[in-house]
């Protein structure tokens, strides 16, 4: 990707991954960007302008190679690597994103979880171990992981986050819900479940704006 590339675009490209597999299970060789834009609800040129900015593919009047633009933009997303992820909290969140398929079909392999109640580490999940909490800073050094998915109580978040970050991880999947502090060489995601659901009590509200 060279240069500058927009919030909103980089928020699109996983959907832009999704449509083009979609596309590909279907056998859909090429596609022009009216066509995906209709799949997507986005305008034509909304497409090209998005496909642009992150190298820009196909010709007018012949359209997108469906798999070399899927390829490029999982190079772009950095989806053309493995990634090591660990995962703090084993409660239900935690077992969840443990237990999702999707995550290593797309190269994001679990190494583990770590659970502050070592009942939980009598559990199997999917055949993961589950450490005690106390024992996360030296095994972090030994595993090595490029994520930390933070599914623990808001209170342990940031001092969880402070610890990885000091064993060498530098991008964080934030379940817990509260803003977290972090360095500027730190990548920090926040998924607050709540904002998707008051977005739509939202939009449900003012349907007829």
């Amino acid at each position: 990707m060279s240069g500058y590339v927009s919030d909103a675009v980089i928020r699109r490209l996983p959907a832009y991954n999704r449509h083009l597999r979609e596309l590909e299970i279907e056998g859909v060789a090429q596609i022009s960007s009216q066509e995906l834009g209709e799949r997507m609800q986005l305008t034509p040129s909304q497409i090209r302008q998005d496909i642009n900015s992150f190298g820009g593919f196909g010709r007018q009047g012949y359209g997108y190679q469906v798999h070399e633009l899927r390829e490029h933009i999982r190079k772009t997303m950095g989806l053309d690597q493995a990634h090591r992820m660990i995962i703090v909290g084993a409660g239900r969140m935690g077992r969840a994103i443990a237990n999702y398929a999707s995550f290593a079909r797309e190269g994001f392999q679990t190494l583990a979880l770590f659970d502050a109640d070592p009942e939980k580490g009598k559990c199997a999940t999917e055949e993961l171990p589950i450490y005690p909490v106390e024992e996360m800073a030296w095994r972090v050094e030994e595993l090595a992981p490029d994520i930390a998915v933070l599914a623990l109580p808001a209170e342990h978040a940031q001092e969880t986050l402070e610890l990885l970050y000091e064993k060498g991880v530098r991008a964080i999947w934030n379940f817990a819900p509260v803003d977290l502090h972090y360095p500027r060489d730190m990548q920090v995601v926040n998924v607050h479940l709540s904002d998707s659901l008051h977005i739509l009590s939202y939009k449900m509200n003012h349907k007829d704006d």
